[in-house]
């Protein structure tokens, strides 16, 4: 059972994975089997996922977040929440991202 994405919570990057940019892409490695999906391990976030990934850091929420975001990208509060909830889930779906454990 897949555990549900909430704007509360706080999410980190998973210690299974590490995060290089390289030409302006950022790129997720898994360093553990079984973290990505079936058809490539390897992960690309784009300018929008790159800035909800150097974000979570563990301690602030999904909510505030998105708040800091809004601050530097236009779209309305509510689309950027969306983005963020999008991106994240996608994250934890595939284990890159953990709940954190100050939640």
């Amino acid at each position: 059972m897949e555990a549900k994405v909430s704007i509360n919570t706080a999410y980190a990057p998973s210690e299974d994975v590490v995060a290089r940019s390289i030409h302006g892409e950022l790129i997720i490695i898994p360093i553990t089997s079984g973290i990505g999906d079936a058809e490539g391990e390897i992960f690309t976030l784009n300018e929008t996922g790159q800035a909800v990934w150097n974000k979570l850091d563990g301690k602030r929420s999904l909510k505030d977040l998105a708040k800091e975001l809004a601050s530097e990208f236009e779209g309305s509060a509510k689309e950027i929440e969306k983005d963020v909830l999008g991106i994240v889930n996608e994250l934890v779906k595939r284990r890159m991202i953990v709940k954190s454990s100050r939640n």
